[in-house]
């Protein structure tokens, strides 16, 4: 009888161990079938507040129409027939410019050309060979050694004031609230980019002949789609290219930047007034460097904006960027 007892607590103590893990085991199994019960019952609600979620972010957004395609102007953003100077300006730069063209440089130019042309005139005149017989020696005359040599200083001290302050103007920083726009030149096309309202990279190509004409527009003028910018705003362009040098010129805005691979230049302006301004590629690019036209058609404010949304961009809030810097220096005082 000893040894069968021994026997049966020898059996119970090697399966003790087995029977107080298995309690535990058994408990988390009981458990974890009760949880899913429950979190079941509560899926219903939070899978519908889910669904509302997504939709109510999903729901279609009415899709905002571009603005009409603007109708050019003759004679305002493109050359004139039998037109010999600089054509109307619409930036502050290229009134300026215009000025200084047009009111200094040409008249000065004009008044110089005649006076030396009388000058030559009279001297083959008065000192021909038979009109004195004895030349004269004089070698030196003090007055008009000063003269020939003050009055040219003046003069490029007239010229040089007004210049400086031209380029000054012209390669003047943008301001922080300008609208930031990317130009690239392909062979032989442009591609322009929006990164500040999230449009991606668009390509704008030379118009045939037949629709341009249909469009009212000049041809080797006219692309298919324009640079779209606004007018009152302050703008800059980012300008670089993919291939070759090209060159971004629009005369009657005063711009004329060089495109340059690897490279980004910059130039800022503000249009004046609402149009469509043409101008083409300025730099020798390859065989169809005459074919790489530019138009850039100005719209007011509103309509800007509109065109922005039209083409699935965003507008920027002005107040976001400085709402969001100052908040964490809040968060410091207020620790």
């Amino acid at each position: 009888m000893k040894k069968v007892k021994s026997l049966v607590l020898a059996g119970l103590l090697a399966f003790a161990p087995a029977m107080a893990m298995n309690g535990p085991a058994l408990a988390q199994e009981n458990a974890a079938v009760a949880a899913p019960a429950s979190d079941n019952a509560a899926a219903p609600a939070e899978s519908a507040a889910n669904a509302t979620a997504p939709a109510a972010e999903a729901a279609p957004v009415a899709k905002v129409a571009a603005p009409p395609r603007m109708k050019p102007t003759e004679g305002i953003g493109m050359p004139r027939p039998g037109e010999y100077t600089l054509q109307e300006q619409f930036t502050d730069t290229g009134k300026t410019a215009r000025w200084l063209h047009d009111v200094m440089l040409l008249p000065i130019i004009t008044i110089i050309s005649i006076f030396v042309l009388v000058l030559m005139l009279y001297v083959m005149i008065r000192y021909r060979r038979s009109a004195n017989p004895v030349p004269s020696k004089t070698s030196h005359n003090t007055l008009v050694e000063v003269l020939w040599t003050v009055v040219p200083v003046l003069v490029l001290l007239a010229i040089a004031v007004p210049s400086i302050g031209l380029l000054a103007d012209q390669y003047k920083p943008a301001p922080k609230d300008a609208l930031t726009v990317k130009v690239t030149g392909y062979q032989w096309y442009w591609g322009y980019e929006y990164p500040d309202a999230g449009i991606p990279e668009f390509v704008s190509n030379l118009l045939p002949e037949d629709k341009a004409k249909a469009n009212g527009e000049p041809y080797l003028l006219a692309p298919d789609n324009r640079l779209v910018l606004p007018a009152g705003r302050p703008v800059k362009l980012i300008i670089t290219a993919a291939d070759v040098i090209h060159s971004f010129a629009v005369p009657s805005l005063w711009v004329k930047m060089d495109a340059v691979p690897g490279r980004l230049n910059e130039k800022s302006f503000t249009i004046e007034k609402p149009g469509v301004y043409y101008g083409q590629c300025s730099e020798l690019c390859g065989a169809r460097h005459g074919f790489m036209p530019i138009a850039i058609e100005a719209l007011p404010p509103e309509q800007f904006d509109q065109w922005v949304l039209s083409q699935g961009g965003s507008l920027r809030k002005e107040g976001a960027a400085t709402t969001a810097q100052a908040a964490p220096a809040d968060g410091a005082k207020k620790i």
